[in-house]
C-alpha cells in the first residue's frame, strides 16, 4: 500500500497577529491613510501570512483566501455584482464602491451581513440583482502570481464554488431562475479557471460548504451539472472540491463528481464522513483532504489519536493520494498562542491557535510518512499538555458535574402555567396597557468608557469607580421616570460585552490577551474560554441592580445574559457536550436569578439573542439542538415566585422556524429585534399564534436617526393587527450602549408619545 501524504490548509487568519488588517483599514476609512498605503500595508499582511505558513514546513498553501473585508463580497464584486443603487459602470470595482457595499453610505444602504454557516463569522450577502456578471478581475490568479513572483510559493487558488455562491446570495428566486444564474457565472469560473491553466496553475481549490446542508436532489443534479460542465471546459486543471463544518449526506455522489479531490471534514460531523468513508470507501485516484485539525476551536490535537484515524482514512482509502489539513479555513481561530503567558500554564500548554495547528499538521503528516518516532517529542509533549488539563481540578468539580447529572435528568419547569402567572403578575405590577421598556443598556460616553479603562489599569480605586457607576445609575433612573418608561433598567454602565462581564466573574472561564478573531468586516472579538466546569461564585449583578430600585417606586429588571448565548459566543472546552456545557451556566446563572430575586429585584430578563445561531446546519438535527437549548433556558429561569416576571430578548431571526421553541421557553415576555423586519415577523403571527407576553422593537437602534411619534404609531398600530395588546409590550429593538445620549432621550420620549397615544385612543373607544 503506497501513499503519498502531504501537510495543507485550507485558509489563515486575515487580521495579524497585532490586529494589523484591522488598523490599517480604519486608518483609510478615517482618512488617515491613502489607499496606496493601504494596498501596501495590507500586501505585507498577506505576504507575512503566507511566508509563515511555509517557514511551519506546509506543503500546500491556500491563495488567495484573504480579503480586505470578506471573501463572499470579493466574489460577488470579482463578477461586478454591484447592487443597481451604488454607482458603478463596470471593470475593476473601485476600493471606495467595495467598502459601501459593506458598509454603506451617504446615497445608499449597505448589503445585508449574515452569519457564515454556523459559525460566529458574518458575511456580506451578494445581491444578484439585474446586473449582467463579468470578470471584473481574475483575483485568484493575481494571488496565485503574487506569491510566486514575490515569494516563490506555488499557491493553491481559492474560490466559493458556484452551487455555494448561489446558495448564499439573494435577489433571484431559486425554483425559476437558478438555471439563469448558472448561465450567466459558469462561463465566468470556466474563464477563471483557463487563465490559471494558463498561467501553469496545477491545483484550485473551491470551497462548496453548503454540500453539508440538507442536500435534495434536485440539488444534486444541480451540482453535477456545474461540475461536468467544468470539467469538459478545463480537464487540465485539478480541483480540489472542498467540504466543511459538517458531514455530507450526498457522499456517493459527491465524491464521484468529476474533480480530483474531495475535501472532508473529520471533526464536525466526522462521525457521518468516517462512517460513509467505511461504508463505500473512496474513488481510486483521487485526493482525500483529511480535515482532522479541528480550525473552529482553540484546544490542542489529541496528535496520537488523530495518528489512529489517519491510519483508518489510508485503510479505508488505499488508492488515494491524502492531504492532512485543517477541519476548515483557520479564519476562526486566533492568530498565534505564544502571546498567552499570562494565562495559568496547564491551560496556556493546551492552546491551539492557527500557527499551532499548521504545527500540529506538519507532525501528522510526518508521523504518517516517517513514523510517529520521527516526531515523538511534538507527541510526547502534546500528550503531557492535554492530560494535564484532563487533570486540572479546574475541570474536576465533583459538586458541578453532581448538579448537571440531576438536573438532566429532571423537568425544568415553572410552578404555574403562564396563564396563572399572568394573572398574579398583573395583580402585583398594576401596569398600563402597553408597558414600556427598553432592552437593557444605555449609551457608553467616552466618559464611560475611560473611567472603566482607568479602573482596570489600576488608576482608579474601586471605591472610586463604584462612584462614577452610581451617578450614572442615578441619572438614568431620573431619566427614565422623566421620559415615563414603565418599567426601568439600571444601564448596564459597568458592563463592556455582554457575555465577557459573566465569564470574568463565574469560575471555569479565562481570558487570553490576544485572542481576536474575525467577526465581521474589521469587527474583531475576543471570545471568553470555557476551559473548566462552570460554577458560581457570588452574586455578578446584585449590586448595581439593587442601588438602581433604590432610586425608585418603578420596577427595575434584573440584566442577565442566556446560556446559550454565553456557550455559543465563547470557545468552549471539548471533553463535554455542549448540552452539558449550557447545562453548567445555566445552574450558574440559575442562583444568579435567585439572589436578584432575594433581593427584591422581581423582573429579570435573561437575553437569548445568539438562540438561532447554534443552529445545525441539518434540519432534521434541529430538534435535538433545540429541546436542550429550551431545558437549558428554564434551568435558569423556573424557580421563581409565580409573581416574578420573566423576559427575554431576541434578534430576528426567522422567527417562524423556532416559534414553538421560542413559546416553550415559557418566558413571561419576550422583546424581539424586529425594527429592519417588521411585516415579516408581524406576518409570520398572522400565521402561528403567541399566547405570551410580546414585544417587537418599534424602532431601529442601530441608526442614529431619531423615528417619529407616527412611524413607532404605526409600527404598533401593524403588530396589534394580530397580537393581543394586554400582552404587548413596546421597547427598541436593541439595548442603546452605541447611541448618543441626546437621539436616545429623544427617542425614547417619541417611544413614550406613541404608546400614550394607542392608550389614548383606547380609552376613548372604551368610554364611548
Amino acid at each position: 500500500m503506497s501513499h503519498t501524504v502531504k501537510s495543507g490548509n485550507l485558509g489563515y487568519p486575515r487580521i495579524g497577529g497585532q490586529r494589523e488588517w484591522k488598523k490599517a483599514i480604519e486608518a483609510y476609512w478615517a482618512g488617515k491613510l491613502e489607499e496606496q498605503q493601504l494596498h501596501e500595508q495590507l500586501t505585507q499582511i498577506r505576504l507575512n501570512n503566507l511566508q509563515q505558513q511555509r517557514d511551519q514546513g506546509l506543503e500546500i498553501i491556500p491563495v488567495g483566501d484573504f480579503t480586505y473585508y470578506d471573501h463572499v463580497l470579493d466574489m460577488a464584486v470579482m463578477f461586478g455584482l454591484v447592487p443597481e443603487r451604488f454607482t458603478y459602470n463596470g471593470g475593476e470595482v473601485p476600493l471606495d464602491t467595495y467598502y459601501a457595499i459593506a458598509r454603506g453610505n451617504k446615497e445608499a444602504t449597505a448589503s445585508e451581513m449574515t452569519k457564515w454557516y454556523n459559525t460566529n463569522y458574518h458575511y456580506i450577502v451578494p445581491e444578484l440583482g439585474a446586473r449582467k456578471p463579468q470578470l471584473t478581475v481574475n483575483r485568484p490568479l493575481v494571488a496565485y502570481r503574487e506569491a510566486k513572483e514575490k515569494l516563490g510559493i506555488e499557491g493553491r487558488p481559492v474560490l466559493i464554488g458556484l452551487y455555494s455562491f448561489l446558495k448564499l446570495s439573494k435577489g433571484f428566486n431559486e425554483a425559476t431562475e437558478w438555471d439563469h444564474w448558472v448561465s450567466q457565472l459558469l462561463p465566468l469560473y470556466i474563464q477563471i479557471l483557463k487563465e490559471l491553466i494558463a498561467e501553469g496553475t496545477a491545483w484550485v481549490q473551491f470551497d462548496e460548504p453548503s454540500l453539508v446542508t440538507s442536500v435534495t436532489n434536485e440539488d444534486i443534479a444541480r451540482v453535477k451539472a456545474i461540475y461536468e460542465k467544468i470539467h469538459r471546459e478545463a480537464p487540465e486543471i485539478s480541483i480540489l472540491l472542498q467540504t466543511y463544518f459538517e458531514a455530507i449526506d450526498r457522499y456517493e455522489d459527491v465524491v464521484s463528481l468529476p474533480v480530483a479531490g474531495i475535501g472532508l471534514d473529520f471533526i464536525h460531523g466526522g462521525d457521518g464522513n468516517l462512517a460513509a468513508l467505511r461504508k463505500f470507501s473512496f474513488p481510486r485516484g483521487k485526493t482525500l483532504g483529511a480535515g482532522v485539525v479541528d480550525g473552529r476551536n482553540i484546544w490542542r490535537t489529541d496528535l496520537y489519536r488523530q495518528a489512529e484515524l489517519l491510519q483508518e482514512i489510508l485503510t479505508l482509502a488505499p488508492d488515494a493520494d491524502i492531504v492532512v489539513q485543517p477541519s476548515c479555513s483557520l479564519l476562526h481561530v486566533p492568530v498565534s498562542a505564544k502571546q498567552e503567558q499570562e494565562l495559568d500554564t496547564v491551560l496556556h500548554e493546551a492552546l491551539s491557535f492557527a500557527e499551532e495547528k499548521l504545527d500540529e499538521i506538519v507532525a501528522l503528516s510526518k508521523a504518517v510518512n516517517q513514523g510517529i518516532e520521527s516526531v515523538k517529542s511534538a507527541f510526547e509533549n502534546n500528550r503531557i499538555a492535554l492530560d494535564n488539563l484532563a487533570k486540572d481540578p479546574a475541570r474536576n468539580r465533583a459538586n458541578v458535574s453532581a448538579a448537571v447529572q440531576k438536573i438532566s435528568a429532571e423537568p425544568a419547569v415553572r410552578d404555574s402555567e403562564f396563564v396563572v402567572r399572568r394573572k398574579k403578575q398583573k395583580e402585583k405590577w398594576h401596569l398600563p396597557v402597553l408597558p414600556t421598556t427598553t432592552i437593557g443598556s444605555f449609551p457608553q460616553t467616552a466618559e464611560v468608557r475611560s473611567a472603566r479603562q482607568k479602573w482596570r489599569k489600576g488608576e482608579w480605586s474601586q471605591e472610586k469607580y463604584d462612584s462614577f457607576i452610581k451617578e450614572h445609575i442615578q441619572k438614568w433612573i431620573s431619566l427614565q421616570e422623566e421620559i415615563g418608561i414603565d418599567v426601568l433598567v439600571h444601564g448596564e454602565f459597568e458592563r463592556t460585552d455582554m457575555v465577557e462581564f459573566f465569564g470574568e466573574k463565574l469560575p471555569g472561564f479565562a481570558f487570553t490577551k490576544g485572542g481576536w478573531v474575525q467577526s465581521y468586516g474589521t469587527r474583531c472579538v475576543k471570545p471568553p474560554v470555557i476551559y473548566g466546569d462552570v460554577d458560581f461564585d457570588q452574586p455578578m449583578t446584585v449590586k448595581e441592580t439593587e442601588y438602581a430600585q433604590s432610586l425608585t417606586n418603578k420596577p427595575v429588571k434584573g440584566m442577565l445574559t442566556g446560556p446559550i448565548t454565553i456557550l455559543n459566543w465563547s470557545f468552549v472546552r471539548s471533553d463535554l457536550s455542549r448540552e452539558q456545557v449550557a447545562y453548567q451556566i445555566a445552574l450558574a446563572l440559575r442562583k444568579e436569578v435567585e439572589a436578584l430575586e432575594q433581593a427584591g429585584i422581581e423582573m429579570i430578563q435573561v437575553d437569548e439573542p445568539a438562540l438561532r445561531e447554534g443552529l445545525p446546519l441539518k434540519r432534521e438535527d434541529w430538534n435535538g439542538y433545540l429541546d436542550w437549548s429550551v431545558k437549558a433556558f428554564r434551568i435558569t429561569t423556573s424557580t421563581v415566585r409565580d409573581t416574578t416576571q420573566i423576559h427575554t430578548h431576541m434578534c430576528y431571526c426567522e422567527f417562524h422556524d423556532i416559534i414553538d421553541s421560542i413559546r416553550a421557553l415559557d418566558a413571561d415576555v419576550i422583546s424581539i429585534e424586529t425594527s429592519r423586519s417588521h411585516g415579516e415577523l408581524v406576518h409570520s403571527f398572522e400565521e402561528h399564534t403567541y399566547d405570551l407576553g410580546i414585544g417587537l422593537g418599534v424602532y431601529d437602534i442601530h441608526s442614529p436617526r431619531v423615528p417619529s411619534v407616527e412611524e413607532m404609531t404605526s409600527m404598533i398600530d401593524r403588530a396589534l393587527q394580530v397580537l393581543d395588546p394586554e400582552l404587548f409590550w413596546i421597547n427598541p429593538d436593541c439595548g442603546l450602549k452605541t447611541r448618543g445620549v441626546e437621539e436616545t432621550v429623544q427617542s425614547l420620549k417619541n417611544m413614550v408619545l406613541a404608546a400614550s397615544k394607542y392608550r389614548a385612543k383606547e380609552s376613548a373607544v372604551s368610554t364611548n
